[in-house]
């Protein structure tokens, strides 16, 4: 057989429900995290949407909060209600209405290289990655914060640069006279190096006090939701909404 190789796990019952019940929970917190969001985001307080969708606020409080689980109908309600899909409310698809992003839909950035290369992942987290970039930066110049650019910037560098010395010394025949940083501390450097930007993009942002740091203001007035995102960026904000699920999905399943 040709082609990449697929792997199958041979489960038992037991295994099956507890992946299940796992499966089930991270739904449950998905659903409560995202009916909350939609409804803060539209401006509806929860008595109103409560009273909407035929349900005590008490026992809407608890959906929100994750503490009951609701049958099928009122996930039909409320995708109804706020115009999602319920794959969206259940956390099966990072798009409102449901859709399935192909690689070949993804916008490709500016002036890239559109034939596919490798396999289908590689092509599919670059093309992520990029377009959430390309989010983040014009964020970014929104700011207007020419610090708060430098050091996320750099932030970003150093996550590249870490990544690709990691891949460049696998092979022992590549030399090392690339790099200025010895191969046996530059990943403790480039760590200590993204922990103090971490911490001087946090004072710009008015999350923590750095001297000499000055708060980007615009920042704190910057209005964003998965809906404005959507709107400012339409062919972009599939890529950013995947980025996000997929890292949290990857961190719960841990």
């Amino acid at each position: 057989m040709t082609g990449d190789t697929v792997f199958f796990s041979r489960f038992s019952p037991k295994d099956a429900r507890t992946a299940g019940k796992e499966e089930e929970r991270l739904q449950t917190n998905d659903f409560a995290r995202v009916i909350t969001l939609i409804r803060k985001e539209k401006g509806i307080s929860q008595k109103q949407a409560a009273l909407e969708l035929g349900v005590s606020q008490a026992l809407l409080s608890h959906y929100e909060k994750g503490v009951r689980e609701c049958g099928l109908d009122f996930v039909l309600r409320v995708a109804d209600y706020y115009d999602v899909s319920c794959d969206y409310l259940l956390g099966r698809s990072a798009d409102r209405l449901g859709t399935t992003i192909k690689v070949d839909e993804i916008p490709e950035e500016e002036g890239g290289d559109k034939a596919l290369r490798g396999s289908v992942l590689p092509t599919l987290n670059k093309k992520l990655i990029v377009n959430s970039l390309n989010v983040i930066f014009d964020i970014l110049a929104e700011c207007d914060n020419k610090t708060l650019v430098v050091e996320m910037s750099d932030y970003i560098m150093d996550v590249v640069y870490k990544a690709f010395r990691y891949i460049y010394s696998a092979n022992a025949g590549n030399t090392a006279a690339m790099f200025k940083l010895n191969e046996e501390v530059f990943p403790e450097l480039i760590a200590a190096d993204m922990l103090i930007r971490e911490t001087k993009i946090k004072a710009c942002l008015g999350k923590a006090h750095v001297e000499g740091v000055t708060a980007a203001e615009k920042a704190k007035e910057l209005k964003l939701s998965p809906e404005k995102i959507s709107k400012n960026w339409p062919s972009l904000s599939g890529s950013l909404l995947n980025l996000i699920k997929t890292v949290e999905n990857e961190q719960e399943a841990k």
